[in-house]
């Protein structure tokens, strides 16, 4: 019986940007989820939940071409099906809803895979629950800070805030960059463009806070800070998977700029972040 298998992506090439990854295509593609975003809270509430499936399933998909390239067989049919219940369970109930469905969709990741056999099962098995918890899990969190009280400029604020931090961080990475983050993992990346993420952040997540979250303003420090360092911290770690994988891209589905994966790889890990600290500001 055949497999359905993702097309590998394309291998590594060398980054021309002094600021590290491509900062312009990233920000730009952001801009653009946040009218697609924007437009599905403020218009109808439940086509959010078309953009985040979405989401879900093509950045399954490309996660699953990716590790393919090293061996790897995840089994993209049943992290959809896991995919689909967290989506309708954390959308019907909530977080505890997100975990339950969590776990049961582990569960089926894992028991499919060791179905399948083969020599390399466990191994398979733990990426696809990666795959599960990065995509599906985190995903899942955009959903709940929809349903929060202000949910439509929450789920903005996790959109905005990884978007302020990444052209913070390109300016001042260009015009002062000098000192390496992280050298073995992504060289053009910058203590100094750090610090331009964290200064605009922190000023977006104030004018956030203030004036839509309905927060005192200093929860917009709070959240523009670990906003930036979430997001930092998410980008290079996706710099490192795909380093590991041999791979430029996880996707191909914006020509020349990567996947879906490259590109919102800061604002994925931002939805659990901004998701905790909106609920400590507002209990």
């Amino acid at each position: 019986m055949g497999r359905l298998a993702p097309r590998p992506p394309t291998p590594p090439a060398p980054s021309d940007s002094k600021a590290g990854r491509n900062l312009p295509a990233a920000i730009a593609t952001a801009l653009g989820l946040l009218a697609v975003v924007g437009l599905s809270l403020f218009v109808w509430i439940d086509l959010f939940v078309l953009v985040v499936a979405a989401f879900m399933a093509i950045g399954l998909w490309e996660a699953a071409g990716a590790f393919s390239t090293r061996g790897f067989y995840i089994p993209i049919g049943p992290l959809w099906l896991a995919a689909g219940a967290i989506i309708i369970s954390t959308w019907l109930g909530g977080d505890i809803g997100l975990l339950l469905s969590f776990f049961y969709g582990a569960l089926l990741v894992i028991g499919w895979r060791y179905r399948a056999g083969g020599q390399w099962a466990a191994r398979d098995a733990a990426a696809s629950i990666f795959a599960l918890s990065w995509i599906g899990l985190l995903g899942g969190f955009a959903l709940l800070l929809a349903e929060m009280e202000n949910g439509a400029w929450a789920v903005i604020t996790f959109v905005l805030l990884p978007v302020a931090s990444d052209t913070g961080g390109y300016i001042a990475g260009i015009l002062l960059g000098r000192h390496p983050m992280a050298p073995t993992i992504s060289p053009k990346k910058s203590w100094e463009g750090f610090g331009g993420s964290i200064l605009l952040a922190v000023a977006a997540g104030i004018v956030l806070a203030a004036f839509a979250l309905d927060i005192p303003w200093w929860w917009g420090i709070v959240l523009g800070a670990s906003c930036t360092i979430a997001g930092t911290a998410g980008d290079l770690s996706e710099s490192l998977l795909k380093r590991d994988l041999g791979v430029k891209d996880m996707g191909s589905i914006f020509p020349g700029h990567g996947g879906v994966l490259d590109r919102v790889d800061s604002i994925l890990v931002c939805a659990p972040v901004v998701y905790i600290l909106i609920l400590a500001a507002t209990t």
